[in-house]
């Protein structure tokens, strides 16, 4: 089970870290190392979040 949440986790990352990085490429023609992980840190605990709450609602 945690092995399974650890590769979610890194799989998260890395897709939201590629989707920043290539944004910022395409439309702004820099990418900041910074700006990608922080960016892909939030979007993967909103991520964290949103299952919690389905597994929340669907126990109800």
């Amino acid at each position: 089970m945690i092995g399974r949440e650890l590769i979610i986790f890194i799989a998260a990352i890395a897709v939201f870290a590629s989707a920043v990085a290539a944004y910022l490429a395409a439309f702004h023609g820099e990418v900041s190392l910074k700006e990608v992980l922080s960016t892909a840190f939030a979007a993967v605990v909103g991520l964290y979040a949103g299952r919690f709450v389905e597994r929340r609602l669907s126990h109800d």
